[in-house]
């Protein structure tokens, strides 16, 4: 049974949660401010946003199963090597879905009528690839989705909080999201599938990268000028770009080998941020 567990869990991606889930948790951190937060609410907040990451990286594993079959580095996959079949995929899938638009019903009516527009956003992620460059881009979009979510689901409405976050998360992801395509470049380019790096090649998708990554340090840094909060704030905003600094400089265009590694450090990004906002708002 646990093993069982297990394979349901890499399939899905289970530990990745912490990309989304500290700016869910940032923007009704910030809606707080305006409105009292049922701690109900939170709960609610938490499944929902692993319930919706669940359904879309399954999502994801379902329709790009041939071909990671056909790809050396994804290969070892879940559906791929047998571990799970297509069946029980979509069962996964099917179910996250399902937990995540009742847990939208729990939160309220707005909510629970976005539900099925966000699922379409996180979905249509795996599906870019086949038809435009800018696939990227759009993982981006369905990431930054969540502190909107975030926001809404603990009764925020109006103000420029969650759209900030929203622009910050969406070219941070789509930013390492890049650096993470320069590894199949080739692979997509001999079958046919569409991507930043395809169309325009590892150094200038580098540039592209790092582009983003500054705008997302420009976002964060803009929300202390629309809300008050301490010098401590940028201070931490500071932190996050000397990480998002190093991440960069792992990965050079002759160089692809520590593409694993720096991906890996987008996980702290999140959780140090999440971290420097609460102790923000709480010392303001």
């Amino acid at each position: 049974m646990f093993r069982r567990l297990s394979v349901y869990l890499s399939f899905v991606r289970f530990s990745h949660s912490v990309f989304a889930l500290p700016f869910a948790l940032a923007g009704a951190l910030l809606a707080a401010r305006h409105v009292r937060i049922a701690p109900s609410s939170v709960v609610w907040v938490l499944i929902a946003m692993v319930a919706a990451r669940s359904a879309a990286m399954g999502f994801n594993r379902v329709v790009d199963a041939k071909m990671d079959a056909m790809n050396p580095r994804t290969a070892n996959r879940e559906l791929p090597r047998g571990a799970m079949t297509r069946r029980q995929a979509t069962t996964v899938v099917s179910l996250a879905s399902m937990v995540f638009i009742y847990a939208a019903w729990r939160l309220n009516p707005i909510c629970f009528l976005l539900s099925p527009i966000a699922l379409a956003i996180v979905f249509w992620y795996s599906l870019a690839k086949r038809y435009t460059t800018w696939t990227q881009l759009f993982l981006g979009l369905a990431m930054a989705v969540a502190p909107v979510g975030g926001w809404l689901a603990v009764g925020g409405r109006g103000g420029w909080e969650p759209w900030l976050l929203a622009l910050a998360i969406g070219t941070w992801v789509g930013g390492f999201d890049v650096l993470y395509a320069c590894q199949d470049l080739e692979f997509d380019r001999a079958h046919g599938l569409r991507s930043i790096p395809v169309r325009y090649g590892v150094a200038t998708s580098l540039i592209v990268s790092r582009a983003m990554h500054a705008i997302t340090i420009v976002c964060l840094l803009s929300l202390s000028w629309v809300i008050p909060l301490p010098r401590a704030y940028q201070l931490g905003v500071a932190v996050v770009a000397a990480l998002l600094f190093y991440e960069q400089s792992l990965v050079r265009a002759d160089d692809l080998s520590q593409v694993k590694r720096a991906f890996d450090l987008n996980g702290y990004v999140g959780i140090l941020y999440l971290l420097v906002l609460a102790a923000s708002i709480y010392a303001g």
